[in-house]
């Protein structure tokens, strides 16, 4: 039987979230599944190690590859799944556009969203319920990432992570500026468990202008020696660094949602997006701005954010480490 899941939501954080879903539609058919998805999920670079997925399929629809994009793409849409001749389909979506391109390719058992109905939909309670209806299945745990052994002790070899340091990844970047906590929050929660610990800080971030200003607002900073960042390395080879750590603090970024399903503890610090993007996993904790009982897109509370809040949860999680 062959099976194909269609997630087509941009972001690698989307993607982690989903991979619960995915493995559950594997697991209830005990077949390995296709994976159609963006490429700015970025999927075929931390996803080689599942083995419920046979493959990963790029959705071409940005300004640079439309090759799936408007009215020619669609068609060529229809063509690709013809030419893979999928049995099933399970659509994490509302759109009718992904519902007939299957329908027209050939798929005979086709499972979606409710056609038509994106608007208000809760990114996981949608899905899990969607799964509740199409296979009677509760599912509940956590996305999981797994990596190659050799890959993580190579990594541990190549940067020189010690055991008896506590190594913290800083995912200081974001997609948005609305995202990006200050600099000067970072670094006064570097400096307070510096006094008290030996620290290594691996900094995580993209190239944009302003996560390279954060950036070098921090390694400029008297942190420096204790301080490497990865912006120059992509994701496959930052994963197995993260792996290796004892904790992360992180924006609500890629890296925080990495980081969790690599099952490092995680603090979320939630300034403008939806709090379920930093606490649908067990190993997030997520950091609200004073004041606030939760977020949404318009909370705009990067400055908000209080470095003793994050300290605060730092410490508790360090307990168990030390």
């Amino acid at each position: 039987m062959k099976i194909l899941v269609i997630q087509n939501r941009m972001g690698i954080g989307d993607m982690i979230m989903f991979l619960p879903f995915v493995k559950a539609i594997s697991n209830y058919y005990g077949e390995q599944v296709s994976l159609m998805v963006k490429k700015s999920t970025k999927a075929s670079e931390y996803l080689n190690e599942e083995k419920y997925i046979k493959e990963i399929i790029y959705l071409e629809r940005s300004n640079i590859e439309n090759r799936h994009g408007g009215v020619k793409g669609f068609f060529n849409l229809i063509k690709d799944l013809k030419e893979k001749k999928f049995d099933k389909v399970f659509i994490f979506n509302s759109s009718l556009r992904f519902y007939m391109a299957a329908k027209i390719g050939g798929i005979k058992n086709i499972n979606s969203y409710k056609l038509l109905r994106k608007k208000n939909q809760h990114v996981i309670e949608t899905a899990k319920k969607f799964i509740r209806d199409t296979l009677k299945v509760d599912v509940k745990e956590n996305p999981t990432i797994n990596l190659r052994a050799d890959s993580v002790v190579q990594a541990k070899k190549n940067y020189s992570i010690n055991n008896d340091e506590i190594n913290i990844v800083l995912g200081t970047g974001g997609s948005g500026e609305t995202k990006r906590v200050p600099s000067k929050i970072f670094i006064e929660v570097m400096k307070n468990t510096q006094k008290k610990r030996k620290c290594k800080f691996f900094i995580a971030t993209g190239n944009a202008r302003e996560e390279i200003k954060i950036l070098d607002q921090i390694i400029n900073s008297d942190l420096k020696e204790f301080c490497v960042p990865l912006n120059n390395l992509n994701i496959k080879e930052i994963i197995p660094i993260i792996k290796n750590c004892n904790v992360a603090i992180c924006n609500d970024s890629s890296f925080s949602h990495l980081s969790a399903a690599l099952n490092i503890p995680t603090i979320v610090l939630m300034t403008d997006t939806p709090l379920v993007y930093g606490s649908y996993s067990s190993h997030m904790h997520p950091i609200l701005p004073e004041g606030k009982s939760t977020v949404s897109h318009d909370t705009l509370g990067k400055d908000k954010i209080n470095p003793s809040e994050i300290q605060k949860k730092l410490d508790e999680i360090l307990l168990g480490v030390s």
